[in-house]
């Protein structure tokens, strides 16, 4: 199944062009090596209305997958997961789990992440962190599951 896919980076800075958005570039390179189509990229800042408006929109585009990257920590403007959870129809928190579980193994702050993946529609959204190298990860540890994920959502026929 090929999978239409957005991505969306958080970042005050970036959004401020004090410094280039890596995040995405590095998300959309690991999107191509899965074989995912990505249909649309956005740059917005920290701020929760900015990322829900973009999710809607990478959904309006047709995106089934839609890959944050940014604000999944903890300092006071890391309020992806708050923005996303807010428009979510429901969590899938082994996602999240086995993010932090498989990161601990690489560094001892990955209990600070707050990296999840939710439902906004029939969209599937998995917030990685803003680090290009533990996005990729990240997304790497989950990918095997993504593709079953967005079949059902979109009503596509498995065998289960």
């Amino acid at each position: 199944m090929q999978i239409t896919t957005g991505i969306i980076t958080i970042s005050d800075r970036a959004a401020r062009g004090e410094y280039e958005d890596l995040g995405g570039p590095a998300l959309k390179q690991a999107s191509a090596i899965h074989g995912w189509q990505v249909a649309a990229e956005t740059l917005v800042p920290d701020e929760k209305r900015e990322i829900q408006r973009a999710i809607r929109e990478h959904i309006a585009r047709g995106c089934q997958l839609i890959l944050t990257t940014g604000g999944t920590g903890v300092a006071w403007r890391d309020v992806t997961p708050e923005a996303v959870r807010e428009i979510a129809v429901r969590e899938l928190p082994g996602f999240g789990e086995v993010m932090r579980l498989e990161s601990l193994k690489l560094t001892r702050h990955a209990i600070l992440s707050r990296c999840l993946a939710a439902v906004v529609d029939r969209t599937l959204v998995v917030c990685l962190p803003g680090k290009p190298s533990g996005a990729v990860e990240c997304l790497s540890f989950v990918a095997g599951a993504i593709p079953h994920c967005v079949e059902v959502l979109q009503e596509v026929p498995t065998s289960c």
